[in-house]
């Protein structure tokens, strides 16, 4: 009876903080909804140097409070010791690690690259991951203020909503896996890679362009890959919830339900299983480029 009760009140604090985030889809003076009001990006502190952008802005904040997450969590438990009994917090980082040692460095890197680029893809795997599931925790930075006068309404944005943040961690893959294929094969020695031995000379060129279009679009697909499934999901659940303050009668109220079970899908399946995604192709992709012979 009380792990049923815990359940509920856990169920109604998440009901009531998806209904403090719908105040931020609507203004209190009835004005328009714009939905894409909720993934603006203006500068908080800015610190444009002409050359280049370094405001800190929505997107800065919450890579920043994932980043403070994963480390004061790691740290902590850390420092409090490792016991053969673990408590809950050893037992994620367990988990955490073992995920991603086995889940996804194992099966997509060699042997012999495996202790220097598993750092790179866990690390990876826990950045998205903690960036995809804190997006949907209400927090005072949606851009009105309409309801509480303070610094914002409750709201809900994801980093990794964000091209910029998805496209700078693939840039990081795409330059992983090129330095290591220019590792292991040479500069020259890796685009001869790119066509398979015995290849008809005829069709050599048509190969070669072929695959070399294939690393460059392995770029753009793991950013937009990530980006649109996250936009997507977000963008469902404020259209969901926002449906419910625009028509503001007892119809509106059949918007709740759609938006807490977007809410519910996004942060238990799609925020986990797109870190996971993101990661593993990144091993893929750097495992391919490390492997002695195609």
């Amino acid at each position: 009876m009380t792990g049923v009760l815990r359940r509920i009140r856990i169920w109604l604090l998440v009901a009531l903080g998806t209904g403090l985030a719908v105040p931020a889809f609507a203004s209190a003076a009835g004005a328009a909804f714009d939905p894409a009001e909720e993934f603006a990006t203006s500068a908080w502190v800015d610190l444009n140097l002409g050359f280049i952008d370094l405001s800190i802005n929505k997107a800065v904040f919450y890579m920043l409070a994932s980043s403070l997450i994963i480390c004061v969590f790691g740290i902590v438990v850390v420092r409090g010791g490792m016991k053969m009994k673990p408590g809950k917090g050893q037992n994620v980082l367990e988990m955490t690690y073992e995920f991603a040692e086995q889940q996804v460095a194992e099966v997509t890197l060699p042997a012999r690259v495996f202790k220097k680029w598993f750092p790179y893809l866990a690390t990876l795997f826990l950045f998205v991951a903690v960036n995809n599931l804190i997006s949907f925790i209400p927090l005072p930075t949606a851009p009105h203020t309409d309801t509480f006068q303070v610094v914002g309404d409750l709201g809900l944005y994801a980093a990794t909503a964000n091209i910029n943040v998805t496209f700078a961690l693939a840039l990081m893959t795409f330059v992983a896996f090129l330095w290591e294929g220019f590792g292991t094969h040479g500069f020259i020695g890796y685009f001869k890679t790119l066509v398979p031995a015995g290849a008809s000379k005829g069709i050599v060129p048509f190969i070669f362009a072929l695959e070399l279009l294939s690393q460059v679009l392995r770029l753009i697909s793991l950013s937009v890959r990530l980006f649109a499934n996250m936009l997507a999901g977000h963008l469902l659940i404020i259209m969901a919830a926002g449906f419910s303050i625009l028509v503001g009668s007892l119809l509106g109220v059949l918007g709740i339900p759609f938006a807490l079970f977007f809410y519910v899908f996004e942060w238990v399946l799609v925020a986990g299983l797109q870190a996971f995604i993101f990661a593993l192709l990144s091993g893929i992709y750097i495992g391919y480029a490390a492997q002695e012979s195609h």
